[in-house]
């Protein structure tokens, strides 16, 4: 293994937003490489996540969420995947293992909660994948059901993209996934598994779903809330089962903190159709995990689903990537590789 630097690089956050956080609000700070203390790994990142959540963190995170607010001066953290470095002999890790973690945003990380990844993905970045928050959410929050007229919002996200693929292997009838220009709508139904998609900023949600569904929607799941969430009300048959497993129409509004996303919902309509409304966080339960990792690698190798993402190259890049990932500039997930 080559030599190892004396520094390395993270992204720090330098001043709060007011409003949407953009490229000038970070910093890409020079420190001495970490030294792992006792039980801890030292690992050289390859690739990380950029998260929508980050926006909230930043905004001042939001009571009973899993992570704390950002502040001047903190480092950005997130999903990644780095090569291991050195470990405690009685780890049973390698040089140049790979492992995932949670201290991204930076070149090198002295981690204490990682997991080996082993190959049972055929390309090491799918483990950034966000498909286990869609498998989890539609088979346990769901249940969808073969036939079923399923709705995505926010189909061209990190979730989404992969959401619709999973809802078709999974049996559903129709796959209606929405997003935000006609270039993605094309994109969600050519390559992701979508029957039809409905355009934000067109004509109303609402009118669209009612030509694509006539007959209603029995699932939705919901990354978005807002708009999309009345309009799902409002073509849902009876017993329709909702997932709710994101809120980026306030995660993303250019007005706020992002720590917010009121919606006005008419309760008529929820008792007389038997609607089934849950807030829905994928279980961490590392069995089930690993099955769907297996199943998810299957479908991988055999082309059945894809893991849509982009990736971005250097640290440096990163500030830029979430202000991008933010503006809805691409498709799937925003991965940087270092």
């Amino acid at each position: 293994m080559p030599a190892l630097p004396h520094t390395s690089r993270e992204v720090r956050l330098a001043s709060l937003p007011d409003g949407l956080p953009r490229p000038e609000h970070f910093e890409i700070v020079e420190t001495p490489l970490p030294v792992p203390e006792e039980g801890q790994v030292l690992v050289r990142n390859r690739f990380f996540h950029v998260f929508a959540a980050l926006r909230t963190l930043i905004g001042g995170s939001v009571k009973g969420a899993p992570f704390p607010p950002l502040l001047p001066g903190d480092t950005l953290f997130g999903a990644a995947i780095g090569e291991v470095v050195s470990a405690p002999a009685d780890s049973g890790l390698r040089p140049g293992e790979l492992v995932s973690h949670w201290l991204g945003w930076r070149e090198y990380a002295a981690v204490a909660q990682y997991t080996r990844l082993g190959d049972t993905l055929p390309d090491p970045v799918a483990h950034l994948a966000q498909g286990w928050t869609a498998y989890a959410a539609l088979t346990q929050g769901a249940e969808v059901r073969p036939g079923d007229t399923v709705f995505v919002s926010g189909g061209a996200g990190a979730v989404g993209s992969l959401a619709g693929q999973i809802a078709r292997l999974l049996g559903a009838g129709q796959v209606i996934g929405s997003t935000g220009s006609p270039e993605k709508a094309e994109r969600l139904v050519s390559e992701l598994g979508y029957d039809a998609a409905v355009i934000r900023g067109a004509e109303p949600i609402g009118e669209q779903l009612a030509k694509i569904a006539p007959d209603g929607i029995d699932v939705l799941l919901d990354n978005v809330g807002g708009e999309q969430l009345q309009a799902a009300v409002a073509a849902a048959r009876h017993g329709a089962r909702f997932v709710l497993v994101g809120a980026l129409s306030g995660q993303m509004s250019a007005h706020g903190t992002g720590t917010t996303a009121p919606v006005e919902l008419d309760t008529y309509q929820l008792i007389l159709k038997g609607i089934a409304m849950r807030g829905f966080s994928a279980p961490d339960d590392a069995r089930a995990r690993t099955q769907w990792t297996e199943r998810f690698g299957g479908w991988l190798r055999s082309g059945e689903i894809t893991f849509p993402h982009v990736r971005v190259s250097g640290i440096e890049q990163a500030p830029q990537a979430l202000h991008e990932m933010i503006g809805g500039r691409h498709l799937g997930a925003v991965i940087v590789e270092l």
